[in-house]
C-alpha cells in the first residue's frame, strides 16, 4: 500500500481518480487482511498509482487504467454493501470482467457485482452463487431456457451450478423430481465383471453427483428423498428404458394397436380421451418385465423402470400434485395399512374414438342384448316387467311394432304393407344377421365392434339398453351408488366392462357359480340354474347418466349418484423377459391409453433434469434423452468436448447436437472458457496450456485425451 501525505497533480496526459470509502465499511474490509486486496489491485493496473490515506483513495496514472481502478471500487463496495466480503479471488474476476467490458467482449449488461451477488441456493451454512461472468450468464439461461448446454472444460461450475439451480426448483416447488444421469461408459460390457452388486459397480461413476448432492442438502434428507423418487440418480444406460413388451396393446382411434406397431406420427389417445400424436419410438431391447394390476382386475405389462402417475391418499388431502414414480419404485410400498396406496389417474372425458353408421339405434340393440331373444327360430321377442322399456324399444325400431303377448312377454312383429309378400324377412332379424348376433343365446351373446368402437354417444346408448334390461343401482347406507350389471355370457361381460372404462368409468367382475346356487322361481316352478353368472360392479363419472328407465335413474339420483371412479395399485408381480419398446407423446400430461385403459407414460413431466459428462453420450443417446423432456420440465446438459471417453469410432452426441440444435428457439448453449475454472489457479493456466498445444500441433479437438472430469465443485 502507498499512502502519500499529500496530493500530487497528474502529468500530461494523465487522469487521477479520487474515492471515499463509507465509514461504516472498515478499510479491512477494501484492502485486505494485510493490504492482500490491494496488492491484487496494485499488480493489476501497473500503469497507475493507487494512494491510501484514512478512508480516501486515489489513484493517478494512465486515463483508461485509472477508470478501471474507479470502476473497480465502486464494484467492490456494491458487493460489502451485500454484506458479502470480498476476497483475492472475487478481485482478480471483477478485474477481468471489467477488462473484458472494456475491450468490448460480451454485451457489457452484466456488472461484477450483478454477478458475484447473485445468489442460487444457500445451505448449510455457505452461499452457492457464480464467480464469472459466463457463470452468470449459464445460470440466466437456466432460468430463461428450457434446455440449456453447459460446454467447457473441467473446474467451470457446470455440473455444479446446474445442480445449485436443480435443488433450488425443487425447494422453490417449480418441479416434483430432480432426476441425474451420467453416461457411465466404463460400465458398458465390462460392468458384469466388476465386482459387488449392481450399485456398487455403478457407483464409482454417481459419486461426484452424490457429493453435490450433499454439499446441498441435508445428507439426512438424501436417502428419504431418492427413496420418494423425488431425487433419481442413474447411469443413462439404466434410466433410459421405461419401456413395454412391443406386443402391448395401445388404443388408438382406429382400435387397439401393439405398441412395438407404431410409428412417429401415429395417434394414440391421451388421458382427455382425445388423440394425440406419438413424437418418438425407442426400441430398448430385451428386458425384465412386471405386471402391474389395479384392484378392478386391469392390468398392463411394463419394464420396471417405466413411469407411472400417481398419488397418496396424503397427496389428495393435502392438495398436493399427482407424482410419477416409477415401476420399480412402488413394488414393496403398495399399502398403507389395508388400504392400497398409489391411485392411478382416469381418464377424464370419454374416449372419443370416429363416429360410425350402426344399422339399429345403439340403445335399442343394448335391450336387445339384455332382455332379448335373438335365437333366429322364432320371430324375436323381448320380456320385460316395464311397459315403458317396451315403448322406447318400438320407438327406436322402425318398421316394427312391438306386440305384448302378456305377462312380460313382447313379440316384434314386422309392420306389414299394402302387397308386402309374406317371405318378407323381420327387419330386426336383418339386421341381427348383419351384426352376426342372430341365434345367439344369453351365454353367447356380445356388443359388435361396430358399437364397441364407435362415438362415445353411441356407447353410452348401448351401455344404458344393457343397464336398463339386465342391470340396476344398488344403494347402501351411507355410500353413493353403485351400478350393477349380471350376465351369463363372458364376450358380453368383456364388452360391458369395455364400454365403462372407455367412457371413464370402472368396472369390477366377479362370478357367481351356478353349482349350488338355489334355484330361482318361474311361473310358479323351480328354474334351475345351468350356467355362472358373471356380476360386474361399475361406477360412472358423475356427468353420465346410466339409465334411461324412469324408475332406475330416480332411484340411482336419489341415492347421490355414483360417486367418483377410482382405480388403485394392487400388485405388481415379475412376468419374465421380453422385447419392449417406449414411445413418448405429444399430450400435455404425457399419459397414453394403454391396455384395460390404464394410463401410463414414459416421459419425464415436472422434473429438472441434468445430463452430466454429455461428452461421453453417443448420438442415439443424446437424441433419446432430448425427446424423453416432459411438460413442465427443464433439462441441463453438462461436458466437455476435449474430454470424450467414447469407443473409437463413436461419434460424440454432445459434438454433433451442436450442429442440430444451434439456434433452435428455447435451447441455449452456454460456453465456458479456462477463464471461468475456479479451481486452483494453475487448472486454468493447464487448460490453456492444452489448448495452445492442440493448437500448435494439429490435434483435433475431442480426440481421446484422456477420462473427463470426475467431478469438480466449481462453486
Amino acid at each position: 500500500m502507498t499512502q502519500t501525505p499529500t496530493a500530487q497533480s497528474p502529468a500530461q496526459g494523465q487522469a487521477r481518480a479520487h474515492f471515499t470509502v463509507p465509514a461504516k465499511h472498515p478499510m479491512v474490509t477494501v484492502l485486505g487482511s494485510g493490504d492482500a486486496l490491494l496488492r491484487v489491485i496494485e499488480k493489476a493496473f501497473p500503469a497507475a498509482d493507487i494512494h491510501v490515506r484514512g478512508n480516501e483513495i486515489s489513484a493517478v496514472g494512465d486515463a483508461g487504467e485509472v477508470a478501471l481502478v474507479q470502476r473497480l471500487f465502486d464494484e467492490m463496495m456494491l458487493v460489502l454493501r451485500t454484506g458479502q466480503p470480498m476476497t483475492e479471488d472475487a478481485v482478480e474476476r471483477s478485474i477481468a470482467m471489467l477488462r473484458a467490458s472494456e475491450n468490448g467482449e460480451g454485451d457489457g449488461e452484466e456488472t461484477p457485482a450483478e454477478v458475484l451477488t447473485q445468489n442460487i441456493l444457500s445451505s448449510r451454512g455457505r452461499t452457492i452463487r457464480p464467480k464469472t461472468l459466463n457463470q452468470k450468464r449459464y445460470v440466466d439461461a437456466i432460468d430463461k431456457h428450457t434446455i440449456v448446454f453447459g460446454i467447457g472444460p473441467a473446474g467451470t461450475g457446470k455440473t455444479y451450478l446446474a445442480m445449485a439451480k436443480a435443488v433450488q426448483a425443487l425447494q422453490s416447488k417449480q418441479v416434483n423430481r430432480i432426476i441425474l444421469t451420467r453416461p457411465a461408459v466404463e460400465a458398458g460390457e465390462r460392468l458384469g465383471f466388476l465386482p459387488g452388486t449392481l450399485y456398487e459397480k455403478i457407483d464409482p461413476y454417481l459419486r461426484p453427483l452424490y457429493d453435490a448432492l450433499h454439499d446441498m442438502l441435508d445428507p439426512d434428507s438424501i436417502p428419504r428423498l431418492m427413496a420418494a423418487g423425488t431425487i433419481e440418480v442413474a447411469p443413462l444406460a439404466y434410466m433410459r428404458g421405461r419401456s413395454q413388451p412391443v406386443f402391448t396393446n395401445v388404443l388408438t382411434p382406429e382400435g387397439w394397436r401393439p405398441i412395438g406397431d407404431l410409428q412417429v406420427g401415429d395417434l394414440v389417445i391421451g388421458s382427455n380421451g382425445e388423440p394425440t400424436p406419438v413424437l418418438g419410438v425407442y426400441p430398448q431391447g430385451e428386458r425384465d418385465i412386471y405386471r402391474v394390476t389395479a384392484q378392478d382386475g386391469s392390468w398392463t405389462l411394463c419394464c420396471g423402470e417405466h413411469l407411472w402417475t400417481v398419488r397418496t391418499r396424503d397427496d389428495k388431502r393435502r392438495d398436493k400434485p399427482w407424482r410419477v414414480l416409477e415401476t420399480q419404485e412402488m413394488i414393496g410400498n403398495l399399502r398403507a395399512g389395508l388400504a392400497r396406496r398409489y391411485e392411478l389417474p382416469m381418464l377424464t372425458a370419454p374416449v372419443s374414438l370416429p363416429e360410425r353408421e350402426v344399422p339399429m339405434d345403439p340403445y335399442a340393440l343394448g335391450l336387445l342384448l339384455g332382455d332379448g331373444c335373438l335365437t333366429g327360430s322364432t320371430t324375436p321377442s323381448f320380456a320385460t316387467e316395464d311397459p315403458e322399456l317396451a315403448e322406447t324399444l318400438e320407438a327406436a325400431l322402425p318398421g316394427v311394432t312391438v306386440r305384448h303377448r302378456g305377462g312380460p312377454n313382447y313379440v316384434l312383429n314386422r309392420i306389414k304393407s299394402p302387397g308386402d309378400v309374406v317371405t318378407l324377412e323381420n327387419p330386426v332379424t336383418r339386421i341381427l344377421r348383419e351384426l352376426d348376433l342372430l341365434r345367439t343365446r344369453s351365454h353367447s351373446k356380445f356388443v359388435p365392434d361396430e358399437y364397441l368402437h364407435n362415438s362415445a354417444e353411441v356407447r353410452l346408448a348401448v351401455l344404458q339398453g344393457l343397464l336398463d334390461s339386465d342391470g340396476g343401482p344398488v344403494t347402501q347406507a351411507d355410500r353413493t351408488c353403485r351400478i350393477q350389471y349380471t350376465t351369463t355370457s363372458i364376450p358380453l361381460r368383456d364388452d360391458v366392462i369395455s364400454l365403462v372404462r372407455s367412457l371413464g368409468g370402472v368396472a369390477y367382475a366377479r362370478r357367481r357359480a351356478a353349482e349350488g346356487r338355489e334355484p330361482g322361481r318361474a311361473g310358479g316352478r323351480d328354474v334351475r340354474f345351468n350356467r355362472d353368472a358373471h356380476v360386474i360392479d361399475i361406477r360412472l363419472p358423475e356427468d353420465l347418466e346410466p339409465f334411461r328407465l324412469t324408475r332406475k335413474r330416480d332411484r340411482y339420483l336419489a341415492a347421490g349418484g355414483g360417486g367418483r371412479p377410482m382405480r388403485f395399485v394392487d400388485s405388481i408381480e415379475p412376468a419374465g423377459r421380453e422385447e419392449t419398446v417406449c414411445i413418448q407423446v405429444a399430450a400435455e400430461d404425457s399419459l397414453y391409453v394403454t391396455q384395460d385403459y390404464l394410463l401410463t407414460h414414459n416421459t419425464l413431466n415436472d422434473a429438472f433434469i441434468i445430463l452430466d459428462e454429455a461428452q461421453n453420450t453417443s448420438a442415439e443417446q443424446m437424441k433419446m434423452f432430448l425427446t424423453r423432456l416432459g411438460f413442465e420440465s427443464k433439462i441441463v446438459i453438462t461436458g466437455d468436448v476435449t474430454q470424450v471417453d467414447l469407443p473409437n469410432g463413436t461419434q460424440s452426441g454432445l459434438r454433433q447436437v451442436q450442429d442440430i440444435l444451434e439456434g433452435l428457439d428455447d435451447v441455449h448453449f452456454s460456453r465456458l472458457t479456462s477463464h471461468d475454472v475456479v479451481r486452483h489457479k494453475l487448472v486454468g493456466r493447464i487448460v490453456d496450456a492444452y489448448e495452445k498445444y492442440d493448437s500448435e500441433n494439429g490435434t483435433e479437438n475431442g480426440s481421446r485425451k484422456g477420462r473427463g472430469n470426475a467431478g469438480h465443485k466449481g462453486k
